[in-house]
């Protein structure tokens, strides 16, 4: 599969689950034994939030096997998200990675407030080099996911296994359900 057709899969999921009442994706025993059988062949790398209510499998209709998802709050990126792209993109053959920030973001509104306390500021100060003053927590989020795919793009510049894999930014509404893909 192609980046190209991994991200068009990605939207048809969203607009599948704006109306769906149930997980639309494959999550069957007989999935569960083939992917326990022959492994995993994810379409997509989804790096989101820990937020509750940005569930990735949800949000793109996804089954078992489907998604190659890292979670973590604020979506930053570190070594540990970088070596986890890194492996399903050169030995998974995942095409596409996408950074999924979203609306009302508790790690994003800490780092508006000037939270510094504690181990979320590793969060925060990662979300600060991103959004600098910005106070409008939904343009904070854009910002945020964008500079992380630049991050992701210029970690992965020099790797020429991964010179095919595409990096791409959206925001998750969590009031309505909908993506807003960033350009």
């Amino acid at each position: 599969m192609t980046a190209e057709e991994s991200l068009l899969k990605l939207q048809m999921g969203n607009k599948k689950y704006l109306t769906a009442r149930t997980n639309g994706g494959d999550i069957s025993p007989q999935i569960r034994r083939q992917t326990a059988e022959h492994g995993q062949n994810p379409y997509a790398i989804v790096i989101a939030c820990s937020d509750s209510r940005e569930i990735p499998e949800a949000i793109f209709s996804a089954g078992i096997g489907e998604l190659f998802v890292i979670r973590v709050a604020g979506n930053v990126i570190d070594s540990h998200q970088l070596g986890s792209v890194e492996y399903a993109a050169a030995h998974l053959g995942c095409p596409l990675t996408l950074v999924l920030g979203h609306t009302r973001c508790g790690a994003v509104g800490a780092a508006i407030a000037g939270s510094d306390e504690g181990y979320i500021k590793s969060i925060t100060d990662e979300i600060h080099l991103a959004i600098g003053s910005e106070k409008d927590e939904r343009k904070a989020s854009e910002l945020n996911a964008r500079r992380n795919v630049q991050l992701i793009q210029e970690a992965f510049a020099e790797h020429p296994e991964l010179k095919n894999m595409k990096t791409v930014g959206a925001v998750y509404d969590v009031e309505t359900g909908a993506i807003d893909w960033l350009s």
